[in-house]
């Protein structure tokens, strides 16, 4: 599996997550979260980041012309829509995008179903939480363009490994308080959802 560390709020942490073996980082630019980072120390960190390494950047409740626009500003590679979005906004990106099903229920989980997507519990904040899915959800469908978010820890994503998802996103499940990641916990969240991978 894929793995997207998300909510980085400065370069060491991040640094951490790329040197765990973290395929993607993640940044959210939603000013209530405890994770939120400024347009201008989020492009910095970027810049500094390897090549084979996904920088997403998380957006909520903002315009097509605003995402296309701090896109190009942080020179991200995919932007994170977690906020309930129609076709039209959609078609308005200028950029690789994915989007978020925050999941009530087992039928929420199929929307989207052609596209690669995130699925994460629903909490009214948007995320980092520690809410968990059901995973018996899941059972006997084709998870391979589902990334799986909420409530992921080291100590359970192993678990995950046999439906399939095509990656996991983890932010509070790895943190030692909200904003900042436990190097600990990074490593072996990583080290869990690699091996789950080849158990699967």
């Amino acid at each position: 599996m894929r793995v997207k560390i998300c909510g980085i709020t400065n370069y060491e942490d991040a640094k951490i997550a790329c040197d765990a073996g973290a395929d993607a980082l993640g940044f959210v630019f939603y000013r209530p979260s405890p994770r939120f980072i400024e347009a201008g120390e989020a492009k910095r960190i970027i810049a500094k980041l390897p090549p084979f390494v996904t920088k997403v950047a998380l957006f909520v409740n903002m315009t097509p012309e605003a995402v296309n626009g701090a896109m190009e500003f942080l020179k991200a590679d995919i932007a994170q829509i977690h906020f309930n979005a129609d076709e039209e906004f959609f078609s308005k990106l200028n950029c690789k995008y994915l989007p978020v099903v925050r999941a009530k229920e087992k039928s929420d989980i199929e929307k989207f179903e052609e596209s690669y997507k995130i699925v994460d519990a629903y909490v009214p904040e948007y995320g980092g939480s520690g809410k968990r899915l059901a995973l018996e959800w899941f059972e006997g469908r084709d998870n391979s363009k589902t990334i799986l978010a909420g409530g992921l820890t080291p100590e359970n994503v192993f678990e995950v490994g046999r439906y399939g998802f095509y990656g996991v996103d983890v932010s509070s499940g790895v943190e030692e308080k909200p904003g900042k990641k436990d190097k600990r916990k990074v490593r072996r969240f990583v080290e869990m959802a690699k091996y789950a991978l080849r158990c699967g």
